[in-house]
């Protein structure tokens, strides 16, 4: 995919406004962040009985394997390629992040692309652990809790309510990141992933 730019009148010396984040993407991470709070608090509030909670479960496993597949085919700024660093750009975009000014970032940063990464494999975790569990109620055995033994099933709610905790941390990560971005580096981060539009500067 081309990118598009749109650059501003008189701004030439000015970061350009560019389409960075393609629909598809854009749709799977709201829907991602919808089904992940929905499944969260079902988890933690919901009924005994957690059909909903896996129903929910099966549609968040679908967008990671949309995920997956989108980072090796879709658009140049969505694939793991174009953002997965290495140490020394981790260490190069830590020694700026806190200056009081926005980075515009083409995609996600460093740092971002470690948190990525960091929910991804939550989330692969989450419904790993929720396909094999066995909480010997006799009502919600997960569909794969046969195939991997008595000994692990059993544990494994204990490790499911553990990703969950981790994941609720991460979320807050997410949105104490958001926050600290736009108020204290002046760059709105939301934007973006609802319109697509972002002001890069090229690196």
């Amino acid at each position: 995919m081309t990118t598009t730019v749109r650059n501003e009148p008189g701004r030439a010396s000015q970061p350009e406004r560019v389409r960075i984040w393609d629909p598809l993407l854009r749709g799977f991470h709201w829907l991602l962040a919808g089904l992940v709070v929905a499944n969260w608090l079902l988890g933690k509030f919901g009924p005994n009985d957690m059909s909903l909670h896996f129903v929910l479960g099966y549609a968040i496993l679908a967008l990671l394997v949309f995920r997956v597949i989108w980072g090796f085919i879709g658009p140049e700024p969505a694939r793991f390629s174009s953002f997965i660093r290495g140490p020394g750009a981790i260490r190069d975009y830590l020694r700026h992040m806190f200056s009081r000014q926005p980075s515009n970032w083409p995609g996600h940063n460093p740092l971002g692309a470690l948190a990525v990464i960091a929910m991804l494999l939550a989330l692969f975790w989450q419904v790993g652990t929720g396909l094999i569990s066995d909480p010997e109620d006799f009502i919600n055995v997960g569909p794969l809790a046969g195939a991997v033994g008595s000994d692990i099933a059993t544990k494994a709610p204990g490790w499911h309510e553990a990703g969950s905790n981790v994941i609720l941390l991460l979320v807050l990560l997410h949105i104490g990141v958001i926050l600290f971005y736009r108020i204290w580096k002046n760059e709105d981060l939301i934007r973006p992933m609802l319109n697509g539009w972002k002001w890069v500067r090229r690196r």
